[in-house]
């Protein structure tokens, strides 16, 4: 079997298995939501357009969290990235394909069509290569073409494993506990100028790094 066969075979065994198991294994953890005032469930989201951020860390688990949001989701062009990409499908997300090195302009110009026409995404706000925690102007170009707001989110568990990765991915193991905070929504001006939109990256950065801090302590941590 040559190389190109058995990567298909993967990219279509591998995300399957994985959308089983998520859904098995992290359907035994208890979740606790707080800052409630910020959350929309399901049915509310439905007629809300928003742009979901968050670390790269805390990917997998989201995907499971949010399943049963309508939304469309910004994922790496890389090989690695058809397996994310195909476990968000699985999941029932729609995708768009591209990162900082590849794509990148022609993936936001997708979102943005997608946030414009009322529906809701999600961006990784330190990107698909990083560095960690470090926030990335996507989703605030987005949030200021679109007219969306950024819903900033993070989450901690009781028990968990990371994978050896540049942002430390985050698995719960099963029947942990797990805390996801959700803080203030973020709107960022429609004729924002491009001198000023640092202000707004650094607003983002805070505010997901202050959820973070906040939610590893309840867990006694400073990080993950």
């Amino acid at each position: 079997m040559n190389e190109g066969r058995l990567n298909s075979i993967l990219q279509t065994v591998i995300p399957f298995l994985a959308a089983w198991l998520i859904r098995a294994w992290f359907g035994t953890c208890r979740i606790t939501v707080h800052n409630s005032e910020n959350f929309l469930t399901p049915k509310e989201a439905e007629d809300r357009t928003a742009i979901a951020s968050f670390w790269h860390y805390s990917i997998i688990f989201l995907f499971y969290f949010v399943r049963k949001y309508s939304a469309t989701v910004l994922v790496s062009a890389s090989r690695d990235g058809e397996y994310i990409a195909r476990l968000a499908r699985r999941l029932g997300f729609n995708t768009v394909r591209g990162s900082k090195n590849k794509g990148g302009v022609e993936a936001l110009k997708s979102l943005l069509r997608v946030v414009k026409g009322g529906g809701s995404c999600a961006v990784v706000a330190d990107g698909s290569q990083g560095p960690p925690r470090i926030a990335q102007p996507g989703a605030l170009l987005l949030a200021a073409k679109g007219g969306a707001p950024i819903i900033p989110m993070a989450w901690s568990a009781s028990s968990y494993f990371t994978i050896r990765s540049w942002d430390r991915t985050v698995i719960p193991k099963p029947f942990s506990r797990i805390d996801i905070f959700f803080g203030e929504a973020i709107s960022v001006p429609p004729g924002v100028k491009s001198r000023d939109i640092e202000q707004y990256r650094k607003l983002l950065e805070d505010s997901l790094n202050a959820l973070y801090i906040r939610a590893w302590s309840t867990y006694g941590k400073s990080e993950h």
